[in-house]
């Protein structure tokens, strides 16, 4: 085989797997969210992640506080945003974590179908 000809279906293979994964990823979505729009439910899980930002923040600010001893505002204020950050950051994850399952698992079982027809596309089996 050729260098171009195995490049070019290689290239083709290559965008048949990334267009089935993201088909599939799109039909998981719409499986987990059952009609539901998508804004609602980011408010919703947006919402849900207030209470971890809030002990985030709580806790930068006392570590800010509480650093060499000395009580320098604008650090304590800096760890305090930092710890907000990382604790809305890890409450919306958590929020959507059912989501995110459920597109990775149905994007990867539309890719896997992809590269099972190729397999068995160079790999025939003759029973006869």
């Amino acid at each position: 085989m050729a260098l171009a000809s195995w490049s070019r279906s290689n290239i083709e293979y290559g965008k048949k797997v990334v267009s089935s994964g993201l088909e599939g990823a799109r039909s998981g979505r719409e499986a987990f969210l059952n009609g539901r729009s998508l804004d609602s439910f980011l408010g919703e899980s947006l919402r849900e992640a207030f209470v971890p930002a809030m002990l985030g923040t709580c806790i930068g600010l006392l570590s800010g506080s509480s650093y060499n001893r000395h009580k320098i505002p604008a650090r304590s204020l800096m760890f305090g945003l930092l710890g907000g950050a990382c604790g809305l950051a890890g409450g919306v994850a958590w929020a959507n974590r059912h989501l995110a399952a459920s597109v990775a698992s149905a994007a990867i079982k539309s890719m896997n179908k992809v590269r099972d027809e190729q397999w068995w596309e160079k790999h025939p089996i003759d029973y006869a």
